[in-house]
């Protein structure tokens, strides 16, 4: 059965995580340098040596700079695990426009040493790495930048702001413990992560919708908090945060904030078949390489984008595995 993912029209980018962390940096940077680098210090830096372009990818889209957030269902606290949320920030250098794109966990591409699975695995497979590297092939990136965090993070901060309020639905009522029916819920932080995590009642779609609505709560209540809490909230969060993001770099995208504009928000793939293979549920693009060219000219005004032989060939390859056209 095909299903043609929505485009949001609202202006959502700021409301994930990612965004959120950097604002509460702004924050505590006007307390002064020494005690802003004292809290980079906290973050779990890491070196990536093998990262993948096609060629001719990175001067297509050099006015570009993407990075991506990985979002691993690991609730013990460490980095392990599927990315279950893959979103990419899209950076327009020259007019400081951001762009968000969800990656569909179970869209199914090739990944380098495994064969053609869910590209949630490759992160799994392969960690930060692997799993960038999976992006720029089968999607035309040229990503060299990551942040990691687990859901256990999102558990933590929802506790840490004293619960979220949510609209709940019937459905989705029944899907949360301690939640006896629809109607409005503040929710602590297990509450939201469950309400995040809940794919049984419909769709990747509104799965992503869901926990971009935590994010949004959580942003809400961040922007509200004394510098006090701030601070301890921070503690909390940086130690659970992976990057190879260097503290330099990270400095440049905070002093750029208040000038960014928030552009449109969208998932990929655009139009998916679901299919069972061995099994297994996968989203299969319809086709790759029409959502690649799609991709292109909805972040980067690509009008007339020509795919790589590398994604048409998986896409080939894609189509006669599955038999998805």
């Amino acid at each position: 059965m095909k299903k043609k993912n929505k485009k949001s029209g609202v202006k959502k980018a700021i409301l994930i995580f990612f965004i959120t962390l950097l604002t509460i940096l702004i924050i505590i940077c006007g307390v002064g340098i020494g005690f802003y680098m004292n809290k980079m210090g906290k973050i779990d830096f890491v070196d990536i040596e093998n990262i993948e372009i096609s060629s001719g990818i990175s001067d297509k889209l050099s006015d570009y700079r993407n990075i991506v957030l990985f979002g691993v269902d690991n609730t013990s606290g460490g980095y392990t695990g599927r990315s279950d949320n893959i979103i990419i920030f899209s950076l327009n250098e020259k007019t400081n426009e951001v762009k968000m794109t969800s990656i569909y966990r179970d869209t199914y591409v090739k990944v380098d040493g495994h064969g053609y699975t869910k590209i949630n695995h490759a992160y799994a497979y392969g960690g930060p790495e692997l799993a960038m590297n999976t992006i720029n092939k089968n999607l035309d990136l040229n990503i060299e930048e990551f942040v990691t965090i687990n859901f256990k993070v999102v558990e933590d901060v929802v506790d840490a702001v004293g619960g979220i309020t949510i609209k709940l639905s019937a459905a989705e009522a029944a899907q949360i413990s301690g939640v006896s029916g629809a109607g409005t819920y503040t929710l602590n932080g297990d509450q939201a992560l469950q309400y995040g995590r809940i794919r049984k009642i419909d769709s990747d779609f509104q799965r992503t919708e869901r926990m971009r609505t935590v994010i949004s709560a959580v942003f809400s209540k961040v922007r509200n908090m004394s510098l006090t809490k701030l601070n301890k909230l921070v503690d909390k969060i940086l130690p659970k945060v992976k990057t190879n993001i260097k503290t330099a770099d990270i400095t440049e995208i905070i002093t750029k904030l208040p000038s960014i504009k928030i552009g449109d928000s969208t998932g990929w793939p655009y139009k998916t078949t679901g299919k069972t293979i061995d099994g297994l549920y996968y989203g299969v693009p319809t086709t790759l390489e029409i959502s690649v060219k799609q991709l292109h000219k909805e972040l980067f005004e690509q009008e007339d984008y020509e795919v790589t032989e590398t994604v048409k060939n998986i896409s080939t390859t894609i189509i006669n595995k599955t038999g998805v056209k």
